[in-house]
């Protein structure tokens, strides 16, 4: 706790003699901002409630401050601007190079709910850290949104499954107008070149409604933070006739490509009745690049083999070759419904909508060792596919009970259906040749493709039953309950509630509480998909094959997997808002998420000799529900906003304490310390930012500070991993605006303005890696921009 209160003391130390810009707030809409009133839809159904008066934290974050970020992912926005939320940049990660984990209180990125407008967002195709699936909030234009509101609380028994840790809620725009804008920047160093251009359009239907249609390009050039690898170097001494690259591979962000839609609309068709539609969609691709293979000691890639006497894989790459891994994806997401209202009492709200995820992988300057000269050096490796659709139907009634408003009861109905799929790859992409008999690796080297053995269908379908009441019997007294019940074809059902209550004792300060259990129900995908990666060991430099099993795995049934089943939470937090009427506001929130049965991945195991192997594993691990873990943590929210002299103030902070334990389950289940140390301690425990600046006129000044704790990375060998711990690190960003005239807003500035660096990846070394590919931050340095900003 005393390192709790020096940090906190230090961001305010920093905050206080400064000035913010109000752009940068973690706000609602400006004019609601100034005395927060605004009316928030997310962990409520009640259309009355506000930020302030709200009974658990939420942070509403304006179309503003997202567009503020320099980059286009909309979880990079929220990461800069909330300290409980975490992203990973993880280059050279197979798929998690393009759709990178992003977690809510240090939780799995798939025990966060997303939604678009209030509706459930589909997942990704990929299954991720430790199997998560989750949302890739990279597919929403951020030009779309009109704010996010971002609960920081469990939410299950209102929303079902995933809303462990909170839910974010992406509202889209649906006002008329017409915005465009072009961005173009750089890192300091002269690569990552990114240039982002997007237009909105909305128009109103009369006095009925509106249509709003939003469109983004994106185009990012890779970076490379990479010394020589030093065997490379060695190569290099010893063959002087061949000519090595340098570096052989590249660390750093992919190559990327984007384009993103999305549309909004309402039409009032009648006064009680009001038709809606709105959807987004995306298509992009990448390329990453793998480890670099090494003739001197990548033997079962370069070593002779009887089976083709005549051949040998120094004629094709005599300097070694560095995959280059290929990501293409599309994706959508359509929604449309009818809701209204029938009198003054009772709205209604039906709804369907589908969505989904298409991932394809490919692979370039490669080859299948096993098939010697008739291996091609490129490949199709297959296709991830997540699909949903969901029916809702949501209704509320205001029940007079003579109180002191009337009491808000809301329930409903969901189905729900996922269905997961793999397709394979080309055959030579998986394919055991010839040469395997005499140790020449099979399948595509650096990501082996889907074999008809992977590849399948798998559906789940789930009915749930909600009922949400909100009660306020006195004036300075709000109450709530909620329970839903739920059922799943493939593990059955299960009931959660939550129970919250605000009291405001004196006039701007409140106390208020919720408690509530959880769950996250396993998807088609984690229950039933098979997948194979590869890797480099940093201690041997030998290429490995690892399959991640699914828990019905023959292979993993053998090992001691059992059938997964959903994990559950126990949410408990507490806290006090202030609200002034000189423009400060003031939360300060505890909180406690005890875990049971979380989902992560086994131990690796060698295949034991008399089990069937036909994928020539090296090692493997399994999904498993064999973990309890107990977070505990305090989130820390002031903003201060006034006019002052002849402009606008902003000052706001943002402190977040994270501490995860794992309680039972790892060490004495399954002997995997590697897992616990990844759930303790691969995030900081401690996060703060802290926004600044100033406006006059046409004139706007903003900074901001981003700190964050130590962490631990680990090297992720074949065996025996090795740990690295990092040190705290500070950020600092500086931009600054001018408007031109009315409609032209010039913006430019830094983002980690003095170009810092974390502490060099000892660990990582050997592959020529300087900063750590795991971290919570980005470790390019700085970067500049300059945007220009149209609006009619």
């Amino acid at each position: 706790m005393k390192s709790l209160t020096a940090c906190a003391l230090v961001a305010l130390q920093f905050a206080a003699p400064s000035i913010a810009f109000a752009e940068e707030a973690v706000s609602t809409d400006v004019e609601a901002a100034k005395d927060g009133d605004a009316i928030i839809v997310t962990g409520t159904r009640d259309t009355r409630r506000t930020q302030f008066d709200t009974l658990a934290p939420i942070d509403v974050l304006s179309s503003q401050a997202i567009d503020g970020s320099v980059s286009d992912d909309l979880s990079d926005s929220l990461a800069q601007l909330l300290p409980s939320f975490n992203v990973q940049r993880l280059p050279a990660a197979d798929g998690l190079a393009f759709v990178r984990p992003a977690t809510l209180r240090g939780l799995s990125p798939d025990q966060t709910l997303v939604l678009v407008n209030g509706k459930r967002y589909h997942r990704s195709a990929l299954l991720g850290t430790r199997g998560a699936q989750a949302a890739d909030l990279a597919t929403i234009p951020n030009l779309a949104i009109k704010r996010v509101e971002v609960l920081r609380d469990g939410a299950s028994a209102q929303y079902g499954s995933d809303a462990i840790a909170g839910v974010i809620n992406i509202i889209l725009d649906d006002q008329p107008g017409m915005d465009a804008f072009g961005q173009y920047s750089q890192y300091y160093e002269g690569d990552g070149a990114s240039y982002q251009t997007g237009a909105q359009g909305g128009v109103a239907l009369g006095d009925r409604g509106s249509i709003v249609f939003s469109g983004e390009f994106t185009k990012s050039d890779a970076t490379s933070r990479t010394r020589q690898r030093p065997d490379a170097e060695a190569f290099q001494a010893a063959h002087p006739e061949l000519v090595i690259p340098n570096p052989v591979q590249r660390w750093g962000q992919p190559d990327l490509r984007s384009v993103r839609g999305a549309i909004n609309a309402d039409y009032a068709i009648a006064d009680a009745i009001t038709l809606y539609a709105f959807g987004t969609i995306a298509d992009g691709e990448g390329v990453t690049d793998f480890n670099w293979r090494n003739p001197a000691n990548t033997g079962n890639v370069y070593n002779p083999s009887p089976a083709f006497p005549d051949f040998s894989f120094t004629d094709l790459y005599p300097a070694g070759f560095t995959p280059r891994f290929g990501s293409q994806y599309d994706d959508y997401q359509a929604v449309g419904g009818i809701r209204g209202a029938a009198g003054d009492a009772f709205t209604y709200d039906l709804s369907a909508s589908t969505g989904r995820s298409r991932i394809d992988y490919t692979m370039q300057e490669s080859l299948n060792a096993s098939l010697g000269p008739d291996s091609p050096t490129s490949f199709y490796l297959g296709r991830l596919r997540q699909s949903e659709f969901n029916l809702n139907a949501d209704f509320v009634y205001r029940l007079p009970l003579g109180m002191v408003e009337p009491a808000n009861i809301a329930f409903g109905a969901e189905r729900r259906k996922e269905t997961y799929a793999i397709y394979p790859g080309d055959p030579a992409s998986y394919a055991i040749g010839p040469g395997a008999a005499s140790g020449l690796a099979p399948n595509s080297n650096g990501f082996p493709g889907f074999s008809p053995l992977n590849a399948g269908e798998w559906s789940q379908t789930s009915y749930a039953g909600y009922l949400d009441v909100e009660l306020r019997p006195i004036e300075a007294l709000t109450l709530g309950a909620a329970g839903r019940y739920e059922d799943f074809s493939d593990f059955g059902d299960t009931f959660n509630y939550k129970l919250s209550a605000r009291l405001e004792p004196v006039r701007g300060i409140a106390l208020r509480a919720t408690y509530s259990t959880g769950f996250r129900a396993p998807t088609p995908g984690q229950l039933n998909a098979v997948n194979t990666t590869q890797g480099l060991d940093t201690t041997t430099l030998q290429i490995f094959n690892r399959g991640r099993l699914s828990p019905n795995d023959p292979i993993a049934i053998a090992l001691g997997a059992q059938p997964l089943k959903p994990e559950k939470s126990r949410n408990l937090t507490a806290g006090l808002t202030f609200q002034s009427s000189f423009g400060l506001t003031a939360s300060i929130d505890v909180y406690q998420i005890e875990l049971r049965d979380r989902f992560g991945q086994s131990a690796t195991f060698a295949v034991p000799a008399d089990l069937p192997n036909p994928q020539r594993f090296t090692a493997v691990t399994y999904f498993t529900n064999d973990f309890d873990t107990r977070t505990r943590g305090i989130d820390l929210v002031l903003g201060y906003a006034r006019d002052i002299g002849p402009g606008r103030a902003d000052v706001n902070l943002a402190y977040n304490y994270n501490q995860t334990q794992v309680t039972s389950g790892t060490t004495a289940a399954i002997g995997n310390e590697t897992q616990r140390i990844l759930f303790e301690d691969r995030l900081p425990k401690h996060n703060a930012t802290a926004s600044l600046g100033y406006s006059v006129g046409p004139f706007g000044i903003q900074a901001r500070a981003r700190y964050y704790g130590a962490w631990t990375d680990v090297s992720g060998n074949a065996t025996g991993d090795v740990f690295q711990r990092f040190g705290s690190i500070m950020l600092f960003d500086l931009s600054a605006s001018l408007a031109l005239n009315e409609h032209v807003t010039l913006r430019a500035g830094a983002e980690n303005i003095f170009n810092t660096y974390p502490d060099e990846a000892t660990n990582q070394a050997v592959r020529g890696l300087i900063y750590s590919r795991n971290a919570p931050y980005d470790t390019d340095g700085g970067q500049y921009y300059v945007r220009l900003g149209i609006t009619f």
